[in-house]
């Protein structure tokens, strides 16, 4: 291998945390990328990296250089792109990764919209809870909705704001009292949304005059995706909260009604991610253009609905 190879897989390995990881992402050995790495140690006189049959940690000086190989790797990258034109013209395939929820009722839609406007972009789309490694998972841009995110050498730009509302069916309040105060909720079954962002055992509910939190006893029903929650609530299982995306058209044909309609939980973040590189790949700039255009404006609109703000 040359200098610049052995430098591009001494970069995987501090990314990936792992010389298997790396030889799978290559295709090669893990023999191969020890030696990649070892030869650059030959050649700097300096250890890049520690290793223990358990884990791999990076040293100062490994610290040091793989922050000036990134750059230069991400320069070469930006050369052979403008070549290409592949930072001024949307093509080839973009891998997304979303949150279901939002997919479903946002961001597909946003795609077909892009697709229209980059039609030499082909757009492979992947629905999981959880936020993948965008580095092992080869994938360009992941679509998540967080109060925060966790640091990570990742870049992220907020594409918009949601908030979740308490809602029942109407054929359910018909035959129970709505609740009129927080603490009206305990007489009440109460659906359950289990994902990585939301907690399951609590609801942490403000208005504009106070906060509430409720925490829901006795026997109930949970689940992790907010569709089949949104359909167990139509069915009259009981009252649930749903992202106001997810709500805004059963609550607008009557199909569901607004429960506590005051509060609403606190606000969470919609992110576009993507891996940290000095020079973004147009397909990928545009594509969070188009999110920020269709999605931002989709989850701006229904917060006024909802919410007033």
């Amino acid at each position: 291998m040359d200098k610049l190879s052995n430098m591009s897989v001494f970069v995987k390995v501090v990314e990936m945390g792992s010389f298997t990881a790396v030889a799978n992402h290559l295709d090669s050995t893990v023999g191969n990328v020890s030696r990649a790495v070892s030869a650059l140690e030959n050649l700097l006189d300096a250890r890049l990296l520690q290793r223990s049959t358990r884990r791999l940690s990076v040293t100062d000086a490994g610290r040091r250089f793989y922050e000036r190989c990134t750059k230069i790797l991400a320069d070469l990258e930006n050369a052979e792109a403008e070549a290409s034109s592949a930072l001024l013209e949307p093509k080839g395939t973009l891998r997304v990764h979303c949150v279901p929820g939002l997919a479903r009722h946002l961001v597909t839609c946003a795609i077909v919209e892009y697709r229209k406007a980059f039609p030499e972009v082909t757009v492979d789309l992947l629905l999981s809870q959880r936020m993948p490694n965008l580095l092992e998972d080869q994938l360009d841009v992941s679509i998540l909705i967080a109060r925060t995110l966790p640091d990570s050498a990742y870049i992220s730009q907020k594409i918009g704001v949601s908030h979740c509302v308490l809602v029942a069916a109407p054929e359910y309040l018909a035959e129970h009292a709505a609740p009129v105060v927080p603490e009206d909720l305990v007489d009440h079954p109460c659906l359950l949304l289990s994902t990585v962002d939301y907690a399951r055992d609590e609801w942490q509910l403000k208005s504009k005059t106070g906060t509430a939190t409720f925490v829901p006893t006795g026997p109930g029903f949970s689940m992790n995706d907010m569709d089949a929650m949104a359909v167990a609530v139509r069915a009259g299982a009981g009252i649930g909260l749903l992202a106001g995306f997810s709500a805004i058209e059963d609550l607008r044909s009557g199909k569901l009604v607004r429960v506590l309609p005051d509060y609403h939980t606190y606000e969470r973040n919609v992110y576009a991610v993507y891996t940290s590189r000095q020079f973004v790949d147009a397909k990928i700039t545009r594509f969070i253009e188009t999110l920020k255009a269709r999605v931002g404006e989709e989850l701006a609109d229904t917060a006024r609905a909802l919410i007033g703000d």
